[in-house]
This record gives C-alpha cells, structure tokens and sequence, in this order.
C-alpha cells in the first residue's frame, strides 16, 4: 500500500507546519490565482490546497488563543487566578 504525499493530494499539510511558513505558502497561491496565468487543473489544485492552508492557519491562530491567558486581579488587588483571555 502506497503512502499520500503532497504531490499526491495537496490538501495534506504536516501538522508541523509553522503558521508562518503556511502563510506565506498561502501569499503565493493567491498571487498565481490572482495572475490569472496557472491552467484549470492547477488552479484547482491550488485553490485546493489554499483552502487547506487557510484552515491550518486558523486552526493555529485559535490554538495560540486558547494558550493566552490573563490575569484576574481582585478588589484587594492581588491576582487571584487566570481566565481564558477574549479577543475581539
């Protein structure tokens, strides 16, 4: 039995992949698309996997939120735990 590889299906991404790197893999398969010069099948592909990527991202963005605490003070003014911290 064979083993996926990205070559194989481009929605694969490691689960390693830094935030950073997927963004910027990211930033490259809008361009192509946006040049309008890649065949039908490759902007397929590429829209394929872009769409992986834009998952990854917002997966490790909303990881990274949940580790971010901040701290309750009380009236006494001493810090008496921590709670999840709220974006908006």
């Amino acid at each position: 039995m064979r083993e996926n590889t990205m070559a194989d299906d481009p929605k694969t991404i490691p689960a390693d992949l830094s935030f950073e790197d997927a963004l910027a893999q990211l930033e490259q398969i809008v361009s192509e698309l946006e040049s309008g010069q890649a065949p039908l099948e490759r902007s397929i592909a590429i829209y394929e996997r872009g769409a992986a990527l834009k998952a990854h991202c917002e997966a490790r963005l909303k990881a990274a939120q949940l580790r971010v605490e901040k701290i309750v003070v009380g009236a006494d003014g001493q810090a008496r735990g921590v709670e999840p911290a709220e974006f908006s």
